[in-house]
């Protein structure tokens, strides 16, 4: 919200510096980002008039000027603009005048000297020169009533300032000169001049036929004819300037009185070409097929989730955000109807964000306007109108206003302790009526609490915490104390069966990867190639368009993380992401970090991109490949024992992927990106990945106490020729359960594949695999007749359930 300080104070005008000014609002929640000067310094700079203009004797494209700037003595000033003439009224910078800084960032100061061998005295000035705008196609022109002489600072009132503040979303009823000039008014206890509205005479019974069928969207709209204007008659001066100031631009008359009163009121409000208009006005919802012009070009297609305003012909207009180009105002337009409606801000909300697009409307609609004060609002914007653009032929119809449902304000209870005890200084009954009096807040009272009944214009008082925060912030932020809490600290002890995610994190930083922090709304396009879903949660109101839908994995942030790397020179990448994966689930239910229907498991997924370790003289670069990455995962979830499975994911190379499972069920998976989408998003090399439940990693096994063994260990290897389709799990299980099932199957610690050989003296179709089995027995030495009876029983489990040989 931007506005011009001294409009501010024509409505509230409290005895302070800007400064203090700015300070105080800050300090009541209305945050000033920025105060500007409305034009750079610059002095000795009045209003004069041309008196006479001749050409310059030694230069086709200059004049010589009489000028005078009311000092009595007329100056001679050689002007090269187009547009100067006798009779105008300009800026004329005096000998002495100091102009705002040039190109060359230096104060530029006027001195009396000669072109072209005549004597110049000055110089008159555009808009350019004195920084007030861009325009330099001429001289700044003057109303022709404006005083020679006068400092033209003072006549344009460029001693003014913009402030910039910034609104948290439920200080709607700022969005306005008169917002800010209330709240001023409640906090420095000066008075309110309101902007003075009167009835303008009804000089016509016209009235156009509205008909409100959507009251869920409009709960009430109020309208008049006006027939004979003169649309183009010029803005006047003092509204260009403060729309200007507000960061508007002027349009035409009729559009500018419109922003205006919008700038000074609140109230968006909206102008139709009545010639345009065919028959009546419908207030309803859209439908399907529908569609409509904007009046910023765009063409919108309509469904029944958006407002409309239509006659018997076709949309004129999209509901609370923006009017529609068929029936928009022109400089011929001579008859028009105004319109002045309360759209439930429900309604409204997110509709602006679906066409890609917001307007000053949408914004101030969506998050309430006041219902109460149409008709009033009318009248204002009918009186300048009439001011402005009246003609002797001009009639005014009456209004026509329609009231099918308003918003019923139920009142709040504020207690007096409660409010104590959060603001955390002594609050009194006395001092609680006082800030709601001066609030304009209307209340009824009984002792230690007050029913509080919100006005019109303030959407933002629905519970008890609201009323708290006003009295805060009336009260002064700066003058509740800074006091430690007096409550007592208790540690809530983590369960030691389970780690937090900051350890997880920092367990991956210590394996080398690099956190990264990604929105968890990705394009449609990842979810179908990474995931193979055709229908995933779509976001009505999404950020961008390419951020359209929820992620149901974080592979596709993960690739682009790597993509973007390399688009910046990066031949190596490792980054993990901790997040969130959204999917449809009936069964969940909604709660205080829940929503029915959708389920939100935490994710951990990393991927590794380039040489398995940076370049170094003491081994060779290779790539990463599937077994590095799966060697990381093994050490994170350590010291645990995961299981992996030949598996198939969209995501991942067909036969390079693998289920991750624990303790026998299925957490995640991993493996090498699949070609299709290295070549579709343009990988020279295979990315390796996985993600996995962060729920499983979080878990861990409490440490048991083994008695260290007294007996010296052995280690034996054997060495077997399977089929190639027997994967090497199945062996390592076949182990396991044949040791199991022995009386000295006790003495096998550890069972590891150490070698695969295919190739001379094998089948085509077989392949080699040697374990090493570490042996140990806690309670006597070890013997050989028990360690080859052993031995014997593994090969043979493994030639009775695989068809293993020995390899000789």
């Amino acid at each position: 919200m931007q506005f011009s300080e001294k409009w501010l104070r024509t409505m509230v005008d409290p005895k302070m510096t800007s400064d203090e000014l700015a300070h105080l609002l800050t300090m009541s929640g209305l945050e000033v980002e920025e105060i500007e000067p409305v034009a750079p310094p610059f002095s000795n700079v009045v209003v004069a008039e041309v008196l006479e203009v001749s050409k310059h004797p030694n230069a086709d494209r200059l004049n010589v000027c009489t000028v005078n700037v009311g000092t009595g003595t007329h100056l001679n000033i050689v002007c090269g603009a187009p547009n100067v003439r006798a009779g105008m009224k300009a800026p004329c910078a005096m000998a002495g005048a100091v102009l705002p800084p040039g190109a060359d960032g230096k104060p530029f100061e006027i001195k009396v000297g000669k072109l072209r061998g005549v004597e110049s005295q000055g110089m008159m000035c555009s808009a350019r020169e004195l920084k007030l705008s861009d325009e330099h196609g001429g001289l700044l022109e003057l109303p022709d009533d404006a005083p020679v002489g006068q400092n033209i600072r003072d006549y344009l009132a460029l001693n003014d300032l913009k402030f910039t503040i910034k609104l948290t979303p439920n200080k709607a009823d700022c969005l306005s000169v008169l917002g800010v000039a209330r709240e001023v008014s409640a906090l420095t206890g000066t008075p309110l001049q309101l902007p003075a509205t009167r009835s303008v005479p009804v000089t016509s019974q016209e009235v156009l036929p509205v008909k409100i069928s959507a009251p869920d969207l409009c709960g009430r709209f109020t309208g008049r004819v006006i027939r004979h204007l003169n649309a183009k008659a010029a803005t006047p001066d003092w509204i260009k300037q403060r729309i200007e100031r507000s960061g508007q631009r002027s349009v035409s008359a009729l559009v500018d009185i419109s922003n205006y009163v919008m700038l000074e009121l609140g109230r968006p409000s909206h102008v139709f070409d009545l010639d345009k208009i065919h028959g009546g006005l419908d207030v309803r919802w859209g439908k399907p097929g529908e569609q409509l012009k904007l009046l910023n070009g765009n063409t919108i297609a309509v469904d029944d989730w958006v407002g409309v305003i239509a006659d018997d012909k076709e949309i004129e207009s999209l509901a609370g955000i923006m009017g529609g180009d068929s029936t928009a105002v022109s400089l011929d337009t001579t008859h028009i109807y105004l319109e002045a409606a309360f759209w439930w801000p429900q309604a409204i909300q997110g509709r602006a964000r679906k066409y890609n697009f917001s307007t000053d409307a949408a914004h101030r609609f969506e998050r309430g306007v006041d219902y109460a004060t149409t008709v009033e609002h009318i009248e204002r914007i009918t009186a300048l109108i009439l001011e402005v653009c009246g003609t002797a032929q001009t009639t005014v119809g009456p209004i026509d206003d329609h009231i099918v449902n308003l918003p019923q304000h139920q009142p709040v209870i504020l207690r007096t302790a409660r409010a104590q005890q959060v603001i955390g200084v002594p609050i009194t009954d006395d001092m609680v009526a006082d800030i709601f009096t001066r609030l304009g807040l209307p209340f009824t009272r009984a002792p230690g609490q007050f029913a509080v009944t919100s006005p019109s214009y303030r959407f933002d008082i629905e519970i008890e915490e609201d009323l708290i925060e006003e009295v805060a912030r009336v009260y002064g932020f700066e003058n509740i104390p800074a006091r430690p809490p007096v409550a007592p600290n208790a540690m809530r002890i983590a369960s030691e069966n389970t780690r937090s995610l900051f350890a997880v994190r920092h367990q991956m930083a210590d394996l080398g990867y690099q956190e990264v922090v990604n929105y968890s709304f990705v394009e449609a396009s990842w979810e179908q190639d990474f995931c193979d879903n055709s229908a995933p949660i779509k976001l009505q109101n999404p950020i961008a368009s390419q951020m359209s839908v929820m992620r149901s994995s974080l592979i596709g942030s993960l690739v682009a993380n790597v993509r973007y790397n390399l688009n910046r020179k990066a031949s190596r990448v490792r980054v993990f992401e901790v997040g969130a994966a959204f999917v449809r689930d009936a069964s969940v239910a909604d709660g205080t970090l829940s929503v029915a229907g959708y389920a939100q498991p935490k994710k951990v997924a990393a991927i590794a991109y380039g040489p398995a370790a940076d370049e170094q003289w003491g081994q060779p670069t290779r790539a990463v490949d599937f077994f590095d990455v799966k060697a990381d995962l093994e050490a994170l979830f350590a010291p645990a024992t995961l299981r992996f499975e030949k598996a198939a994911h969209p995501a991942l190379h067909p036969g390079r992927c693998a289920r991750v499972l624990l303790d026998g069920r299925d957490i995640g998976f991993i493996g090498e990106l699949h070609p299709r989408w290295l070549q579709k998003y343009e990988l020279p090399q295979a990315p390796v990945l996985f993600e996995v439940d962060a729920v499983a990693l979080q878990q861990r096994k409490l440490p048991e106490y083994k008695e260290i063994s007294k007996f010296p260990g052995a280690t034996r290897d054997l060495a077997l020729v399977v089929k190639q389709a027997v994967p090497a799990q199945a062996m390592l299980d076949c182990f396991w359960a044949a040791a199991a099932q022995q009386a000295s199957g006790k003495i096998v610690q550890a069972i590891v594949l150490f070698d695969e050989y295919r190739g001379k003296g094998l089948e085509i179709d077989e392949k080699s695999l040697a374990f090493r089995f570490a042996l140990q027995d806690t309670q006597n030495t070890l013997q050989d007749d028990v360690v080859e009876a052993l031995m014997s029983s593994m090969a043979a489990a493994a030639q009775q359930q695989h068809g293993a040989r020995l390899r000789s």
